[in-house]
């Protein structure tokens, strides 16, 4: 089975070309274990043209700096937290830099309220637990004890999601770089490359607050919404363009002028103003992220190409907003109903819009 049979393919595989063509042209050192040199990951995340004509696209569009401190940070002995609201591509960069670095981004662990000690530490393979007793061949390792062991990187998503207790067993693994197994009367020791990155968001209900002492062990960069509209559009426009070849969406014609009204629509609930700074509006319960907008856009091209003419039009996106801005049914439907007597009503050329929106009621 080949990447393109693949609905999600992991970023390895999606871009293992790019990947091959910078390592092949990257002459600068690399850190112990690393399969880029930290300059060619930054490359890779921001996008560049090689030498030979290579063309490098970017997965991250955002300043460059940043990036330079998340991959400086992996190149020492610190963790790297990657922290931001929902939908600014925490994940998206997390994944990319395990990729970059070290050519794997499967050693995950995903953070949730059920998430147990065993996926951070190790646990068990209970049935030969009983016949043999411990054992390293009943010891079933973490992600997080895999990367140890062959000088990887780990993942840990949504950190803030697991229980406190769970956290805090990442405290010796970060500052000790050691994993004791007592069972055993052993330890893991890391191998030089390995590092873990985590990412967090404190605006989702059901957050855990980092203890003082944990995050001690991260060097955290936070990851801002895109500063401007344009920037937002693009960011959007190139995952769209990349989601629907991966569902094989037919291309989808004049998609720019919905794109840019998506995004307008959710940058002014979001900022709580019009782009122009004239008119206040009240601002939803949700986030509104980029990464909401990206899916808004995407279902709207499913709809024109399966039900539609192909092009993607104001009715298409209509109850996808409506969807991503109503999440509570009483405030947030009357900060809808607002904005779209006081701004999109009054918009020029945002009739078909208003109307679509409307019906959709």
């Amino acid at each position: 089975m080949t990447s393109t049979d693949l609905l999600r393919p992991h970023a390895e595989q999606a871009y293992a070309d790019e990947l091959a063509a910078l390592a092949a042209q990257d002459d600068r050192p690399r850190p112990p274990s690393w399969r880029l040199s930290p300059r060619a990951v930054v490359d890779y995340l921001l996008g560049t043209t090689l030498p030979d004509g290579t063309v490098i696209t970017p997965k991250y569009v955002g300043p460059r700096r940043l990036m330079e401190v998340a991959v400086a940070t992996l190149a020492t002995d610190r963790a790297l937290l990657l922290l931001g609201v929902p939908g600014t591509a925490k994940t998206w960069v997390s994944e990319h830099l395990a990729a970059a670095v070290s050519g794997d981004s499967t050693l995950l662990v995903q953070g949730t309220s059920g998430t147990s000690e065993d996926a951070i530490r190790y646990g068990w393979n209970y049935a030969r637990l009983l016949a043999e007793g411990p054992s390293r061949e009943a010891l079933v390792p973490s992600p997080i004890l895999t990367a140890m062991a062959e000088g990887r990187v780990a993942r840990v998503e949504e950190l803030t999601r697991i229980p406190s207790e769970v956290q805090d067993a990442l405290i010796t693994i970060l500052s000790e770089k050691t994993l004791p197994i007592p069972e055993l009367g052993t330890q893991v020791q890391a191998v030089k490359g390995f590092t873990v990155i985590a990412t967090a968001n404190d605006r989702d209900r059901g957050v855990n607050e980092l203890s003082s002492a944990l995050r001690r062990r991260f060097n955290t960069v936070v990851l801002p919404l895109p500063a401007t509209e344009d920037q937002e559009v693009e960011i959007v426009a190139r995952r769209v363009a990349e989601l629907g070849a991966s569902l094989e969406l037919p291309p989808v014609p004049s998609a720019m002028e919905e794109i840019r009204r998506v995004v307008r629509v959710f940058r002014e609930l979001r900022s709580g103003a019009t782009a122009d700074g004239r008119t206040a509006i009240k601002s939803p319960s949700g986030t509104l992220s980029t990464a909401e907008a990206i899916s808004v856009v995407t279902s709207g091209m499913a709809l024109a190409t399966h039900f539609g003419d192909g092009v993607l039009r104001a009715a298409d996106v209509a109850s996808g907003i409506r969807g991503a801005v109503v999440k509570d049914p009483v405030g947030d439907q009357v900060a809808w109903t607002e904005y779209l007597e006081a701004v999109v009503r009054e918009r020029e050329g945002w009739g078909d819009f208003y109307r679509a929106c409307r019906d959709d009621e």
